[in-house]
């Protein structure tokens, strides 16, 4: 791996969280990581995350740098990159995270079937990624164990049909904000029952974290683990009382799935 080298087409806080993530797990060194990017502001938050990485003049320079190549450019972009970038593509393997654009599309406007595409999440910043991935006709087994070992520096990842992209796009991609969200509104509550605002938030946030851990660390489904903590007539039932009456599960339910639907709306 150490003799690899890869170039990011974007250099946004996606690409500088992975890049970053892929160095501190020894994956590869700061030199060996190229990037591109318009902005002047991406690439000096980039280089500041990987000093000692190399930025090529243009993207079609970067492809003659890098043997894996992640596109982390907006959907919309995707076209125009391709032009650029197709004729010199070679046999590289090219990693997408563009959210809810096609293995299909990427090969057609790439030209090229070695592509293996992914959905990371933003909490790859601090290494705890819920990412997935599938792979393209022309991606090796070999190609598929190298995405695999990258992106587990970064946190957890599964491989997964295409099929299901989109709803990993609405649950995990998506799902960051739908948690700052509730415990935003967790901190409010306890600033509204008289706590101090800095500890309400930390309260708040590891809360939901050791929550989480809970459901990793046992296996155990989280209605069973929800029950664990609701004794009979206590403060938990009347608590969950006001989230079922409120529709608190419906509406996440139908967050996702709009979400990952609006990911199928961004591929066509």
């Amino acid at each position: 791996m150490k003799a690899r080298t890869i170039g990011f087409i974007g250099a946004g806080q996606m690409a500088g969280a992975l890049a970053h993530g892929f160095l501190q797990g020894g994956k590869l060194s700061a030199d060996r990581v190229f990037a591109t990017d318009p902005s002047s502001t991406a690439t000096e938050r980039f280089q500041a995350k990987i000093p000692g990485c190399q930025f090529a003049v243009d993207n079609r320079a970067l492809l003659e740098s890098a043997e894996v190549i992640f596109l982390a450019v907006k959907p919309q972009y995707i076209e125009a990159v391709s032009k650029e970038i197709a004729p010199v593509a070679g046999d590289r393997l090219i990693v997408s995270i563009l959210a809810g654009v096609s293995l299909e599309k990427l090969q057609r406007f790439l030209g090229t079937e070695r592509i293996i595409r992914v959905m990371p999440n933003t909490p790859c910043l601090v290494g705890q990624s819920a990412a997935a991935y599938c792979v393209g006709n022309g991606a090796t087994a070999e190609d598929a164990d190298l995405v695999e070992s990258l992106l587990s520096t970064v946190g957890k990842v599964w491989r997964v049909e295409e099929n299901l992209m989109d709803g990993v796009t609405g649950l995990s991609g998506s799902g960051p904000a739908f948690i700052y969200l509730l415990i935003e509104a967790m901190s409010d509550a306890g600033v509204q029952t008289g706590l101090p605002r800095a500890i309400s938030t930390q309260l708040a946030a590891q809360t939901v974290k050791g929550a989480a851990e809970m459901v990793l660390a046992t296996g155990l489904h989280p209605g069973q683990l929800k029950d664990q903590v609701t004794s009979p007539a206590g403060t938990t039932i009347r608590g969950l009382h006001v989230l079922e009456q409120r529709g608190v599960r419906g509406s996440m339910i139908d967050a996702i799935i709009a979400a990952a639907q609006r990911s199928r709306e961004l591929g066509q």
